[in-house]
């Protein structure tokens, strides 16, 4: 569509993102569509996009949907040309379904939500050392994927291996199992015997799983110089590891200040208690969205203070006593943890802060 008039009113901007092509929606002052139109998902058509929504008038804010995605690109133009940018959750379902879906109504509905402010965040900039340490530790799960699979190969074909070359391996430990295996050199032109075919294809997983290995403790060497870096006070609390500090890092982003306070760190994190009474029973229970990664993170931080720490102890006997669960009490210190986690992530931005403008 083209746009209605040229004004210098104040404009709001949708955007429907995919892999190939863009769709933006601008709505006016009264949240009224002015227009739509498809724009290629590359540099060019970014700079488009901000020149065909500058032609309705003075851009307020854009919604922008799946910024970690599809949209990331986008994100990072539109930040670098100093607009304002929200990030745009999935629009209800009640409404999708009297309006139907395609990528034009999603863009509008995604301009109408931005107007309105609802069900909109602050994006990560996904800009700085923490994407780069998302990345890394996205390669190093995937490494770790395949290692398993590897070692999933190596375990099926001992099982079903002839006896003779069975009983030579299926004692021996792990890795020396993986060593064995891979300092094999069977006749390659032998492959119509069982047992040099067994040998063959035992020793190429067992090489995969050692170069597998080598690369995670690789990436694990850059994940940890990253984590000393960016919060040195969080991986020096009692039972933080640098996988659940990477963790609650990446979830925080690049731009913590986004969270603006403990309650909404806590509710992305999936700690917050939700009031869940009835009758007589009052009780909360926790909050099943956010990030469960983090969640996660959090419990294992739990588990470790509660082996370790005499006060955690005591604040888990004491919620026992009172009569809930022990997992219910351990919910209750994850919610605690997430408060300690953001109070030292605010500290450490602030810090990070003051030296910037400093310099």
């Amino acid at each position: 569509m083209t746009p209605l008039a040229t004004h210098n009113q104040p404009i709001v901007g949708g955007v429907d993102t995919h892999k190939e092509q863009h769709v933006a929606a601008v709505v006016d002052a009264h949240d009224r569509v002015l227009g739509t139109e498809f724009f290629a998902a590359t540099r060019h058509g970014y700079k488009q996009m901000v020149a065909w929504l500058h032609t309705f008038g003075q851009i307020e804010r854009i919604g922008v949907e799946s910024t970690g995605s599809y949209g990331a690109g986008l994100l990072r133009y539109l930040n670098q040309a100093g607009l304002d940018v929200l990030e745009v959750t999935a629009p209800d379902k009640t409404e999708r379904r009297k309006r139907g879906k395609s990528d034009t109504i999603d863009a509008e509905n995604a301009a109408h939500a931005a107007f309105a402010g609802i069900r909109t965040v602050t994006p990560k900039t996904r800009d700085g050392m923490i994407e780069s340490m998302r990345v890394l530790r996205t390669g190093r799960k995937t490494a770790i994927s395949a290692r398993r699979v590897a070692l999933q190969m190596i375990q099926m074909n001992i099982v079903s291996a002839p006896d003779e070359l069975r009983e030579l391996i299926r004692h021996m430990t792990r890795m020396r199992l993986i060593r064995t295996l891979a300092a094999w050199r069977p006749d390659l032109t032998g492959y119509r015997d069982v047992s040099t075919a067994y040998r063959i294809a035992l020793k190429s997983p067992a090489r995969r799983y050692i170069k597998l290995d080598d690369e995670i403790a690789d990436y694990d060497a850059m994940i940890k110089t990253l984590v000393d870096e960016l919060a040195p006070d969080l991986i020096a609390r009692q039972a933080v590891g640098y996988n659940s500090a990477a963790q609650l890092l990446i979830t925080a982003g690049d731009n913590p200040e986004r969270l603006r306070s403990e309650a909404s760190f806590a509710a992305l994190c999936g700690v917050s208690p939700i009031p869940a009474s009835s009758g007589k029973t009052h009780r909360h229970r926790l909050y099943r969205g956010g990030d469960r990664a983090a969640n996660s993170a959090l419990h294992i931080i739990a588990i470790g203070r509660l082996r370790l720490d005499q006060r955690t102890r005591a604040y888990v006997d004491k919620r026992v006593s009172e009569g809930h669960s022990k997992l219910e009490a351990i919910r209750c210190l994850k919610r605690y943890l997430a408060r300690e986690v953001f109070r030292l992530l605010r500290d450490r931005n602030q810090a990070i802060n003051r030296t910037q403008i400093a310099a």
